[in-house]
């Protein structure tokens, strides 16, 4: 099967992205409209974006009317955000904040979601969340414009929050601790127990 670019809808191509790129690490962040009102949405477009200086990116596509969602007009707004790392334990409460709601209607309080303050950035962080990136924007990249356009969030890392339950007697962070999830295509999310190693060429 090929499939040219611009021959098939976005949204079939979109499906199309998500069965292909996985398992897809979860960035839950919270970030503050312009008047303070807290936000919570998960985004499975993430990862690292190097460590010098640390940094994490994530992608909010356009909703299906084009327009931006909520995480996207604050952070443009406030210029930070905090990417909560997802747990097994907390995937309920992730799933829930996927629902949309109005802007300037908190996730936080409609989902019974806790947060705690954060340190060097406004918007608060995820209680529950073991690992927290606490982070201010470095640049809003546009890829295209109307439904399922891309907004590449590049967040440079400010401070970097590890519960020491997620610790080991190293110090180091425990994987097992951890136990995240990914997303997969569809409704499905896989757990990351399953794990081998390789040694790495010279």
């Amino acid at each position: 099967m090929d499939i040219e670019a611009g021959q098939i809808s976005p949204r079939d191509f979109y499906r199309h992205m998500t069965a292909c790129i996985t398992p897809r690490p979860i960035a839950w962040v919270s970030s503050l409209s312009p008047h303070g009102v807290p936000n919570l949405a998960p985004f499975s477009f993430f990862n690292g974006a190097g460590a010098n200086p640390p940094a994490v990116v994530f992608c909010a596509a356009n909703r299906r009317d084009g327009s931006r969602k909520d995480t996207v007009l604050n952070v443009e707004a406030t210029r930070e955000f905090v990417v909560n790392i997802v747990s097994a334990s907390m995937a309920e409460g992730m799933n829930a904040c996927s629902e949309t709601f109005p802007y300037e209607v908190s996730e936080f309080e409609q989902c019974g979601v806790s947060s705690a303050p954060s340190v060097k950035v406004r918007p608060p962080r995820v209680a529950e969340s073991l690992v927290h990136f606490e982070c201010v924007l470095h640049d809003l990249v546009r890829v295209g414009d109307g439904p399922l356009a891309g907004n590449l969030i590049i967040g440079r890392i400010v401070l970097l929050h590890v519960a020491d339950s997620a610790l080991d007697g190293a110090g180091n962070i425990d994987p097992d601790r951890l136990d995240t999830i990914g997303r997969m295509g569809g409704l499905l999310y896989t757990r990351t127990r399953d794990r081998f190693a390789m040694q790495r060429p010279e």
